[in-house]
Formats: structure tokens, C-alpha cells, sequence
């Protein structure tokens, strides 16, 4: 049995479901029931048999994008994990990027940057080449950029919150620095956070990294160690947008691609295409009084 769970335009939401219907049937992946969720009048869930997710989502992006939406094998639940990329995930900035930019070396750094995050470039590598570039900014150069540049995603703090409200254990995992997601982490309510350390000697940044990298390996290794353990039977929601997160995506129950590179979306079995972070407490089916602020 599959299960999809997804909000798109309500205007053309009707005659979008009777498209995707009858193409559906056409691949040999009949609809065995729709309706929308009482909870929340946007969200509409497909059941049907078989197991073909590829041919579901297909269907799904055809005519229902743009979206949000989650599919599962099974009843969707609130994670007991949730395990989440920082940069242009939970924030709404490329750290390294907006950092550069004091150092007026944007334009070289974000290329680079983007090459990584569309699987590219080796990310070690890539890192290693940006981080070499800001050799000498002065290390308050990091505070200005948190307090000028760096702001939460809509929705984040709230969806975090609210997660932890039900249980989840969350946790910020990033290719970036810490000088940048521990204050992050702390702003939107992360329970545990994992990243990389920037070098500083004398007030300046040495264009070096202290101790092991946070690559994709490790974004997948803090996954599953989280998910030990909460025991057999623990459910896990990972969020990313880069090549970095992909395996991090593949491991978990909902990876969900929020408005992601190509290659991340594609390992995903959920989105974010089309509203904010809160839009997966509704997929998540909880009630929007019961969201916590924070």
C-alpha cells in the first residue's frame, strides 16, 4: 500500500485529481480511495496498493505541481527523529556565502558553493577550497553576519517546537560551522547540533578546519545513531536541499527535499515545493492549534 499526503492549489485541486486519476490507472497504479484530511481542508491523501513510488510521484509532480507533499509505505506518523541541513534548509542564506561577501569574495565562493549543492564537486574538497579563500577575515566579520545577514526559514521555529512538543528528538546536522548553527540551533529550538569548526588564530580566520569533516557520510551517520537510539520501530524525518543531504534522505522514513537541488529532490519520497516549513505539520496531520510557537 502507498499512502500520499499533499497540499497544492485548492482552486484547480478537483479537476487536478481526476488528471492524475486516470493517469495513474493508465500505469497500473489504480487509486483505491481520496479524500481530504478533516483536520486541515488542504491537505488531500491518496491511498493506494502496490509499490511502484517512482510511477506515484511522477503522477504527482505532473499534476499537482507546485506542491508539498510526503509518501510512505505505511500510516504517516510524527517522527520520533527529526534530523535537518541548516543552510538554505532551516535558514534562508548560504553561510559561507553571506561570510564571503565581507571578504568580497562572493561571487567566487557562491559558484563553488553551488556546484557542491547540485553534486558537482567532491564536497571535502569543495569546502576545503571556500574555507582556504577567507584566509585572514577577521573573525568578528562571523558576528556581523549572523546579526545582518542570517534569519530562519519561515516556519522553522515552529516546526521544530512543535516536533519536539510531540517527542521528536531534533537535530541540526550541517556541512557549515559552528560558529553559525550553534546560535542558529539555539534561535529555532535544535536539541543537538553537529557541523564543522573553522580554524581562528589571533583574531583571524587561517583559511583552515579543526578536526573530521561533516560530510554527507556523517549527516547519515548522526541519522541512524539518533534512531538507535529511540529502539525498533523509531521513524525518522530528515529535511535537506543539497547532494550533501542525499544520503541522509535515502536513510530516513520522510526525506523531505525542501525547494531543492534536482538530485536531492529525486532521493526524496516528500517535498517542500510550495509553502513554508509548517506545511509539514499539516502533512504530518497535526492540528494548526496545536502548533507551538516557541
Amino acid at each position: 500500500m502507498l499512502i500520499a499526503r499533499l497540499i497544492a492549489d485548492p482552486v484547480t485541486l478537483e479537476t487536478r485529481l481526476e488528471a492524475a486519476t486516470a493517469a495513474l490507472a493508465e500505469a497500473g497504479l489504480p487509486l483505491a480511495h481520496a479524500q481530504m484530511l478533516d483536520f486541515c481542508g488542504d491537505v488531500l491523501q491518496l491511498e493506494l496498493p502496490g509499490d511502484d513510488m517512482a510511477v506515484l510521484r511522477r503522477v504527482l509532480d505532473e499534476h499537482f505541481s507546485p506542491s508539498d507533499a510526503i509518501i510512505a509505505r505505511d500510516d504517516i506518523r510524527v517522527p520520533d527523529v527529526f534530523v535537518s541541513d541548516m543552510d538554505s534548509t532551516m535558514i534562508g542564506q548560504e553561510c559561507i556565502d553571506e561570510l564571503a561577501d565581507f571578504a568580497n569574495l562572493k561571487p567566487q565562493i557562491a559558484a563553488i558553493t553551488e556546484r557542491a549543492m547540485q553534486g558537482e564537486l567532491d564536497f571535502e574538497a569543495a569546502l576545503r577550497e571556500r574555507v582556504g579563500l577567507l584566509a585572514g577575515l577577521e573573525e568578528g566579520a562571523i558576528q556581523r553576519c549572523l546579526d545582518e545577514r542570517i534569519r530562519p526559514n519561515p516556519g522553522a521555529r515552529v516546526l521544530v517546537e512543535t516536533l519536539k512538543s510531540r517527542g521528536c528528538r531534533t537535530v541540526l546536522v550541517t556541512g557549515g560551522f559552528h560558529h553559525f548553527a550553534d546560535p542558529v540551533a539555539e534561535t529555532i529550538g535544535f536539541e543537538r547540533v553537529v557541523g564543522n569548526r573553522l580554524e581562528v588564530a589571533g583574531g583571524k580566520l587561517t583559511g583552515g578546519l579543526v578536526g573530521a569533516i561533516t560530510d554527507s557520510s556523517v549527516k547519515k551517520r548522526v541519522l541512524l545513531e539518533e534512531m538507535e537510539q529511540r529502539g525498533n520501530g523509531a521513524q525518522s524525518m530528515g529535511a535537506g536541499d543539497g547532494a550533501n543531504d542525499i544520503p541522509m534522505l535515502e536513510a530516513s522514513t520522510y526525506g523531505i527535499a525542501y525547494y531543492a537541488k534536482p538530485k536531492a529532490r529525486l532521493a526524496a519520497n516528500g517535498w517542500i515545493d510550495r509553502g513554508d516549513l509548517t506545511a509539514l505539520l499539516k502533512l504530518l496531520e497535526i492540528r494548526e492549534e496545536d502548533w507551538v510557537a516557541g
